[in-house]
């Protein structure tokens, strides 16, 4: 099962507050938030870190397990594993403008032609963050992230809108799955990738709960 978890780090932009998770991070993810300028990116970095925890201990898990990270403008994502050897990666982008030059660059031809023919500038936004959530994920599942050209595996949707991978690299044979998620009142396109079918619902949960005194 591919277990999948969000959560909102606004607090962690205050001093005080973020100081006290700065604490309950490894050293390697104090480095990582050390060489970030704004308080936002510090706060993103350190808050995955600890969901990722949280979802550690609630589960019970070793950590040993598969997860991956992601964040955008005052949330963080988590997604794992309870599987040895599955592999699963996740994305969230907040909707803004559509980035067509990017798109051009970046998808494959298919996939920017489904963003041109969406009617209007609030429709072609989420086609566009739709893709790059859903495309981030696969790269992130298959662990090579920006080294993997965009336009090497192509994204289709089926008659009931679900995304499909219709083209991939050679070297990952695998077949892949999606699930997408929507949240009321966040402004946010949401994807995860797996090896595995099995997907639980998203879980929100609070930070705050994890300062100690």
């Amino acid at each position: 099962m591919i277990y999948t978890w969000l959560a909102d780090i606004s607090k962690l932009t205050e001093e005080k507050c973020f100081k006290k998770f700065y604490e309950l991070v490894p050293e390697e993810r104090k480095r990582k938030a050390d060489r970030l300028r704004f308080p936002i990116d510090r706060a993103q970095s350190v808050g995955a870190w600890i969901l990722w925890e949280k979802m550690k201990s609630y589960y019970g898990w070793s950590g040993e397990e598969t997860f991956n990270l992601s964040h955008s403008g005052k949330y963080v994502l988590c997604s794992a594993s309870d599987r040895e050897g599955e592999m699963v990666g996740c994305d969230i982008e907040t909707v803004k403008e559509a980035r067509m030059k990017v798109a051009e660059r970046f998808f494959c031809p298919g996939e920017m032609a489904h963003i041109q023919k969406q009617d209007g500038d609030r429709n072609r936004a989420d086609a566009f963050f739709r893709y790059w959530v859903l495309k981030e994920s696969f790269m992130k599942a298959v662990r090579l992230g920006m080294k993997l050209d965009t336009r090497k595996f192509e994204i289709e949707f089926d008659k009931e809108d679900h995304p499909v991978l219709v083209k991939k690299p050679e070297e990952f044979p695998e077949r892949f799955f999606y699930k997408e998620y929507q949240m009321d009142g966040v402004n946010a396109k949401m994807a995860v990738c797996s090896t595995s079918d099995q997907f639980a619902e998203i879980q929100v949960t609070e930070l705050e709960s994890e300062i100690p005194d």
